[in-house]
C-alpha cells in the first residue's frame, strides 16, 4: 500500500473527523492558464483550506515561492487551522502536480502526519463526490514548526554534489527544456541543464494524474540513469515539480536527501553557473 497516499473513499468516510485538515494546494504553471485560488473558490472538497504557495513562501526573494522562516510558515500554519496533532490530507486539482510540493514543505517544517489524496480533485470529481463552494474556514491552531534545514539545498551545495559527485541532481521538467530544445517557460532564463544533471521528467512518473506503481517507477528511474545506492538531491524550474521526484523516492523507501528550491530558475538566472544542452550525460553509458 503507498504510505504517502489515501484514497477518496478513505477521506470521504473522515471528512468530519476533528483531527482531520484537508489542504487544497491547487497552484499552476503560469503556461497552463488557470487559476488555483479561483477555482477552489468556485468548489472544494468539503471543509478543505486553501494553501497558497505563492502566499505561503518567501515575499523578499526575487525568486518563485522559495520556502518561507519557520516564523512565518508556523503563523500562516496556525491561521489556516493546521495545527500540530493533525492528520494533513493535501490534494490539487491537476490529480497529482503542486500537491507533492506542499505535502514536502509540511515535512520540512515538522508535520508528522501528512499524506496525498490520491488522483486528487478530478478522481473525486469524477466520483461524484460532495463539493462545497466559497473559502473554506478552520479555527485557529497552533504549529509548531521544526525546520529540517538539511532536507532543502541551496546553489552552492547542488553546484558541489554535481562537481564531487556526493549526491545526485535529478531534474523534472521535460526532456525538451533539459535538452535545450525547447524554451523555458519564464522569461529570460535559458533552457538546457545543470551539467552531471539527470532528468526524469514528472509527467513520466504519472499515469492519468496518479503516480505509477513502484514497479513502474523503478524502472523510470532506473533508465534516467539514477543509481539507487548513492543519495539524490531533486530539481526542476522552481521547485514545484520535482517534490514529485521526491513523492516517488519516498514512496520507494529511498527519500530524497533534499530539493533544490531554487533550481532551474536559480540557477540559470546566476551569473556564470554553467549551463549544459543536450541529453544527459552518464557515467558509464554505452554510446
Amino acid at each position: 500500500m503507498p504510505k504517502n497516499l489515501v484514497s477518496t473513499e478513505w477521506l470521504q468516510e473522515n471528512l468530519n473527523a476533528p483531527n482531520i485538515a484537508v489542504v487544497d494546494s491547487s497552484w499552476y504553471l503560469p503556461t497552463q492558464n488557470r487559476d488555483g485560488k479561483a477555482e477552489y473558490l468556485a468548489r472544494h472538497i468539503p471543509g478543505a483550506v486553501h494553501f497558497d504557495i505563492e502566499e505561503i513562501s518567501d515575499r523578499n526573494s526575487s525568486l518563485p515561492h522559495m520556502m518561507p522562516s519557520p516564523e512565518q510558515f508556523a503563523r500562516q500554519m496556525s491561521e489556516l487551522g493546521i495545527g500540530d496533532t493533525m492528520s494533513i490530507v493535501v490534494y490539487d486539482g491537476a490529480g497529482l502536480f503542486s500537491a507533492p510540493r506542499v505535502w514536502w514543505m509540511l515535512r520540512v517544517f515538522g508535520a508528522r502526519d501528512v499524506h496525498i489524496l490520491d488522483g486528487g480533485f478530478p478522481k473525486w470529481l469524477r466520483e461524484g463526490r460532495p463539493t462545497e463552494a466559497g473559502p473554506g474556514k478552520r479555527p485557529p491552531a497552533h504549529f509548531t514548526a521544526r525546520f529540517g534545514a538539511k532536507a532543502v539545498a541551496d546553489r552552492r551545495r547542488v553546484r558541489e554534489a554535481l562537481e564531487t559527485g556526493a549526491a545526485q541532481v535529478v531534474d523534472a521538467r521535460s526532456a525538451e527544456r533539459f535538452t535545450g530544445e525547447a524554451p523555458e517557460i519564464r522569461p529570460g532564463i535559458p533552457s538546457g541543464h545543470m551539467p552531471g544533471a539527470l532528468n526524469a521528467p514528472s509527467s513520466t512518473l504519472l499515469d492519468q494524474g496518479r503516480l505509477k506503481s513502484p514497479e513502474a517507477l523503478e524502472k523510470v528511474l532506473e533508465q534516467a540513469g539514477l543509481d539507487s545506492e548513492r543519495p539524490v538531491i531533486t530539481s526542476c524550474g522552481s521547485g514545484v515539480s520535482a517534490a514529485i521526484i521526491s513523492l516517488a523516492l519516498d514512496e520507494l523507501g529511498r527519500p530524497a536527501e533534499a530539493l533544490y528550491d531554487g533550481s532551474w530558475t536559480e540557477w540559470a538566472s546566476t551569473k556564470d553557473m554553467p549551463v549544459a544542452t543536450g541529453p544527459a550525460k552518464r557515467k558509464g553509458a554505452k554510446n
